[in-house]
């Protein structure tokens, strides 16, 4: 039974085994590279963020506590903040980094609002997250099927 199931997959025609296999289909070199840099450039943003908290410069600990955050959870931030960078920018997790940093922003977001920060503090962590997942839906062809730009019949990315 198993047998006769593995040779009626093998039998398919090519046209077919795209579809039963989405990873299959590769992405053009234009798209990978635009995708790598537009997820480059806030993945060294994040991370130069993360390691500034670990090692606390005065300016950090400053707004950090204008932000309304005790100086103890700095270094806590930083870590997470490490963390889920770390995992964005390795490919078998980039799809969980992606979702924690969103998370991760989102809390930016929500604290800037919270103390009445500028509109550019405010909307920054947003372009942060859309530069994010643009770019990792241009390294990754599941994500641009999940969150497609275009309609079903035009031609994809």
């Amino acid at each position: 039974m198993i047998a006769q199931g593995i040779s009626t997959i093998s039998t398919l025609p090519e046209k077919e085994a795209p579809a039963m296999h989405p990873q299959a289909i590769a992405l053009s070199k234009k798209s990978l590279w635009a995708g790598r840099i537009l997820s480059g450039l806030p993945a060294v943003f994040l991370l130069v963020d993360g390691a500034m908290k670990l090692f606390k410069p005065p300016v950090v600990v400053e707004s950090t506590l204008q932000l309304g955050y005790p100086e103890s959870a700095i270094i806590g931030i930083g870590i997470v903040l490490l963390i889920c960078t770390i995992l964005y920018l390795t490919p078998r997790t980039a799809v969980l980094g992606a979702v924690l940093l969103t998370g991760y922003l989102g809390g930016a977001v929500a604290t800037h609002v919270r103390v009445s920060g500028s509109v550019f503090n405010t909307v920054f962590p947003v372009v942060i997250a859309c530069m994010l997942w643009g770019g990792l839906a241009l390294r990754n062809q599941n994500i641009g099927r999940l969150l497609p730009l275009v309609e079903s019949g035009s031609k994809n990315w």
